[in-house]
Formats: C-alpha cells, structure tokens, sequence
C-alpha cells in the first residue's frame, strides 16, 4: 500500500492512504491519524490500512478525494531517528557504518530551496526504508524484515563556492522526503518483485528543468544492501519503531547514468577536462526527483523543488 501524511497545521500531519495511481487518497481517520501510530502497533492497524487500500484502488471509497504532492509534508515528519550510511559508495565496503543525523523535522515533497551570495545549495538523492522494532545485534535478514516502509530521500546541502574548483565542507541543511511511502508487498509487477535481498529495482531520475542529470537502476547503485545497513547500524543500537536509514547520495557505477548531485557531478567533470562545466543551483531552476516502475509510472510521486534565492 501506499501512505502519504497531508498538512493540517499541525507536527505531525493527517495519515491518508493513497491510490496506486497515486491519483486519489483517503484519510485513514478512524484507523490511525499518524503514520507513527500505525508503525508503533504495525500487526494490528496495517490490516486495516490495506482494507481502506483496496478499496480505494477499487473505486468504491466514499469519500475520496483527489491527491496532491504540494499538500504533504515528509511521510513521516519527526522520526524516530535518521541514520544515513554510504550504501552507494564502492569504497563503502561491509564495514562502512550508517551514522546517526539528526536533521529534524524531516521535510516535505515540494519545499524550495534556498541559495546564498556566498554559498549554493546542491541535493543529493537517495533511497531510504522506515523500520519497525529492529533489536540490537539483528541479522541482516532480521534487519530486513523489519523494513515497514520505502521512499525517495533529498539531503538538501549548502556548501560555500570554491569557484572552478568545486564546492567544500557540505552543510546538510535538512532531508526531504518523497510525497508516499510504499511498503514493499507493492513493489511487485508481473509476479517478480523490485524489493529484493536489500536492493531496489527501480529506475531514478533526477533533473532540472526538465533536463536529465541522472538516470539509472538504484539496485545497481547500491555497494552495500539494506540488510547489511541495518545490521550494522543494530551492533551498537536498536532501532526504535519510525526509525529512517538512508543510502545517502545514489552513486551509480556507470557514470554515463549521470549524478545525483551537482557536486559530483562538477568533481567528474573537473577530473576529465581539468574545470566543471555544470553550473550550480541557481534561483529560477526546478529539481525532480522520481522512481520509475517497470510499467513507466511514478512509484513515490514526485519530489519537486523550486530553487530560490535568500535576497
């Protein structure tokens, strides 16, 4: 199923389940009014979420209504804990710890970014998994079974202009988060599923003004699965129910898929032609990023930033 948190003024949002079409939604009034509370006692309310699912999908919903990305805030807006580890770095290795980051609140869909005189901003896309109760010293495969959830991640950064020579000392300024969250029983099409040992099989697309940066299979970014991230995170804690562990920043190993952030992008083309040629962020640029299914349709919906400038 899919589960989306819409603004109503309050921390924590209004849960919704939302259509596979991503079309239309419903509130999940009456069953769980935020998704923390439906993680907290997972076994006994996702039941009835998937009720309220298929019914949706099925066209007999009473009150339905039509969803719109720019009206969510993240899925899950004060997690218990963002943990961000480098699954996609092929110097990573199995020994590569995710570490904790306390970027709080998390961010919605369609926040802007904000550049500075004398700094720009850069994103970095990635994937993450929402957990339930995973205990200290789990398995890898007690680790996976405890992903509940998966969404798209941006860890928006500032980082102050280097001129030709690239950008340094990155400032996470916050992470957005993709409009949905899908638990992994939906991510199948055709009988196989993209979910598979800690690896998601799905095409990501990043771009700005509707030009292509990037475009390539997550499941082949990731040097290190989701399994192993978890259990590595879990040798010196457990992770608590709403708990956020991202891949940070997508790295894909062929580079002619692109790159899902500016920096490395500049820092490829510094490294083959001697200078960057790929601007920054600039004010008046729109970002997109977004998971593409086999079937050619928006699996999270579509994370879009407007870039703004501070003056």
């Amino acid at each position: 199923m899919k589960l989306a948190t819409l603004k109503d003024g309050s921390r924590d949002g209004q849960l919704v389940v939302v259509s596979r079409d991503l079309m239309s939604a419903h509130y999940a009034t009456g069953i769980a009014d935020r998704l923390q509370q439906a993680l907290d006692d997972w076994n006994f309310i996702s039941p009835q979420l998937q009720d309220l699912y298929d019914t949706l999908n099925h066209g007999k919903a009473r009150h339905a209504f039509v969803f719109e990305a720019r009206q969510c805030l993240a899925p899950l807006p004060r997690a218990y804990l963002l943990a961000v580890g480098d699954a996609c770095a092929p110097e990573s290795g199995p020994n590569a710890p995710a570490r904790p980051d306390f970027s709080d609140p998390m961010r919605g869909p369609c926040i802007p970014l904000v550049t500075e005189t004398k700094q720009v901003v850069d994103f970095a896309a990635a994937l993450a998994v929402v957990t339930a109760d995973v205990p200290r010293l789990a398995s890898p495969g007690q680790a996976l079974d405890g992903v509940r959830l998966l969404m798209l991640a941006n860890h928006v950064q500032l980082c102050a202009d280097q001129g030709a020579s690239g950008a340094s000392s990155p400032t996470t300024l916050f992470s957005a988060f993709s409009p949905v969250a899908v638990t992994p029983d939906e991510l199948v099409w055709s009988g196989s599923s993209a979910w598979r040992n800690g690896r998601l099989n799905l095409v990501l697309q990043c771009k700005r003004n509707g030009h292509t940066l990037a475009k390539g299979n997550l499941a082949d970014s990731m040097a290190v699965p989701f399994d192993e991230l978890l259990a590595q995170l879990c040798q010196n804690r457990g992770l608590g129910a709403g708990s956020i562990v991202s891949s940070r920043e997508v790295r894909f190993s062929d580079v002619g898929s692109g790159f899902c952030s500016i920096a490395a992008q500049r820092a490829h083309e510094e490294a083959q032609s001697g200078s960057p040629q790929t601007p920054w962020l600039a004010a008046g640029d729109t970002l997109q990023l977004e998971a593409i299914g086999p079937d050619g349709q928006s699996v999270f919906g579509a994370m879009t930033h407007a870039v703004t400038s501070a003056v």
